[in-house]
């Protein structure tokens, strides 16, 4: 007799889901029972680092993970990452363990009361099977869900006494596409206006990488002649950042959004939305100034439907951009003037972000993964450190915070369980980097040689932008002094150093990147507030 227990597992072993992250449970045990040869188990100490570390994994992986979780509370835990691999659009299947049926109407302790609410809206289905036999096929149809575009995590709450039930014959492992094509009129009408466009824009988004698009993306911006530009709050860079055509990152409220559009008569938004906005500054020409037109290319229905502005292609962004190109005769029009240089900032103590962001770019391996999450030195990091090569950044695009530890974690992984043995560094501020720490150990666990490089401001320094911005003096609670993040990384496992010239950061730099384990660089810098727009 084979159970429910074998059979989901041998349906994962076809579907080549055989790595798990999770914090095992009391709930989640009887699933985990002999647990298999060939599969492999990675812990992290809290349920929302296993779901980050999963984010990171899938992302690179290019397949999707599954994630376990202990019930409600673990859920709970976890939810805060699943946001974040919501915005990310990772595929991701979510399990967690829910009391025995025997019990479950009198809601003993560790019942999920609302098990398929729960996780809810951050996945794009959730689902507690009604009978014990049908765990194998709601793997299959979470799978099917998952990896259809735009991806995305899916939820299935399983309780803990159906695994020894018989299970009802051997699951059928099914494929379904995940790429759909553009409406080929729709195509045309957008080539035709692209033509005659006197001086058009593109922005280029998280969308490309996902889809494997940057040939495509720099062949479009070379047959337009346009300025390309990355969208607000990008999770991805989906062009090169050292191409002659690339100008920057816009701005993200509306009224400087829609300054750096006047001018052009057309803009192509390409795998983003239209667009990520925060805070709300509204300027005189709205969304849009007189003149312009938007077209929009994204794989999302829901991303097309709520655009405030513009008309929008809904298809694989790849196949719209190479269909585009097909289509499109060479423009004769100037190239757009380079965008200005980085500015050079001379070292002192503590340093300016854009001497210690300067020095790692010139350090920077040539095929390095950068994981970001310093929100207060985003753009100086921008300015200085250049994305040159696909799926080499990753950011969470939730907004929330934990995100950049556990995903380096899983990245890193991935790079190693792939082949790819791609360097990982992850740029973390000491306020982010109190989120997720108990990351570390995983890595020094795996003996992963991730580079995590801490800036040191002792402070929330993109809430004091905010409070600026927002006329909100007094705010508390904004400053973190007395932290030692060097001995809260080794106590993890972690080789440590604090270091505070140029000239040190890179001999340590350079030996973390050639460890054989995780690194961790603090950094003091200024704690000049830089403006948020």
């Amino acid at each position: 007799m084979t159970t429910v227990h074998e059979a989901t597992y041998d349906l994962l072993r076809s579907l080549g889901i055989t790595t798990l992250f999770g914090n095992p449970g009391s709930t989640e045990e009887p699933f985990l029972k002999n647990f298999p040869a060939d599969f492999s188990y990675v812990l992290a100490l809290q349920e929302a680092s296993a779901v980050a570390m999963a984010d990171g994994y899938a992302q690179v992986s290019g397949r999707p993970v599954h994630v376990n979780l202990h019930t409600a509370p673990g859920t709970g835990n976890g939810m805060g990452s699943l946001v974040t691999a919501w915005h990310n659009r990772t595929p991701m299947i979510v399990t967690a363990g829910q009391q025995t049926r025997t019990m479950n109407l009198f809601e003993p302790m560790l019942t999920n009361v609302r098990p398929t609410q729960l996780p809810e809206p951050y996945v794009k289905w959730s689902h507690e099977p009604l009978r014990a036999q049908d765990i194998p096929e709601a793997f299959m149809r979470a799978h099917a869900t998952a990896v259809q575009p735009p991806c995305g995590p899916v939820y299935l709450s399983l309780p803990l006494d159906d695994w020894d039930e018989p299970a009802d014959g051997v699951p059928v492992t099914r494929q379904v596409s995940t790429r759909t094509a553009p409406d080929p009129a729709m195509l045309d009408r957008f080539a035709e206006s692209l033509a005659h466009c006197r001086n058009p824009m593109l922005v280029v988004g998280p969308g490309i990488d996902r889809a494997g698009g940057w040939a495509e993306a720099v062949a479009l911006a070379e047959r337009t002649r346009a300025p390309v530009w990355q969208p607000p709050f990008a999770d991805r860079v989906g062009f090169p950042q050292d191409h002659p055509q690339f100008q920057g990152l816009l701005p993200p409220a509306i009224g400087p959004l829609a300054e750096k559009l006047v001018g052009h008569d057309l803009v192509l938004v390409v795998g983003a939305p239209v667009f990520r906005y925060y805070p709300y500054v509204p300027g005189e020409h709205g969304y849009l100034p007189s003149g312009t037109r938007l077209l929009h290319l994204t794989d999302d229905p829901d991303e097309a439907a709520r655009a405030p502005v513009g008309d929008s292609l809904v298809g694989d962004v790849g196949l719209a951009c190479a269909g585009l190109i097909a289509r499109l005769p060479a423009a004769d029009r100037p190239l757009p003037p380079p965008k200005p240089a980085a500015p050079t900032v001379e070292p002192g103590r503590p340093l300016a972000p854009e001497a210690l962001f300067a020095t790692l770019a010139a350090e920077w391996p040539a095929d390095g993964v950068l994981v970001p999450e310093t929100p207060s030195n985003l753009s100086a990091l921008h300015r200085q450190l250049p994305i040159t090569r696909p799926g080499s950044y990753f950011k969470m695009a939730s907004g929330g915070l934990g995100f950049a530890m556990p995903a380096a974690v899983g990245i890193a992984l991935a790079q190693r369980d792939t082949g790819q043995h791609r360097p990982v560094v992850a740029v973390i501020g000491d306020g982010s980097f109190q989120y997720s720490p108990q990351a570390l150990w995983t890595a020094a666990q795996q003996r992963l040689p991730v580079v995590f490089v801490v800036p040191v401001n002792e402070a929330y320094g993109v809430l004091k932008a905010f409070a600026r911005l927002e006329e909100t003096p007094g705010v508390p609670g904004l400053d973190l002094p007395g932290l030692d993040i060097p001995s809260i990384a080794r106590g993890y496992g972690c080789t440590a150093h604090q270091v505070e010239s140029l000239d040190d950061f890179r001999a340590a730099f350079r030996a973390a990147l050639g460890g054989d384990g995780p690194t961790v660089l603090t950094v003091p810098i200024t704690g000049d507030v830089a403006p948020l727009l």
